[in-house]
């Protein structure tokens, strides 16, 4: 596996609109109904990131879950950070406001 330049993560965040890239790490924010909703997808999510064996830096409060993307191996991002968020997005449904 092996870092992917600026440009590569610009290019593939075309397809993620609900991420970012910044700090070196690909970071998203998604707001649910409730706690119950959020705690849901975050399990779910778990399932995933075991799965792949990679797993985020994320926080929970109440409705909202914050979640960062690096893969510490490379020192950066990589093509399975990219593997994750889209696992995310399939399992996450933002509240579109």
């Amino acid at each position: 596996m092996e870092k992917l330049s600026e440009l590569d993560i610009e290019k593939k965040l075309l397809r993620f609109p609900d991420w970012e890239y910044y700090d070196n790490a690909l970071h998203a924010e998604f707001e649910f109904e409730n706690f119950k909703d959020c705690f849901s997808a975050m399990s779910r999510i778990a399932f995933e990131c075991e799965a792949l064996n990679h797993h985020p830096n994320w926080s929970n409060v109440y409705n909202v879950l914050t979640i960062s993307l690096s893969s510490h191996d490379v020192d950066g991002v990589s093509n399975r950070d990219f593997k994750l968020a889209e696992a995310i997005e399939n399992i996450v449904e933002p509240d579109e406001e």
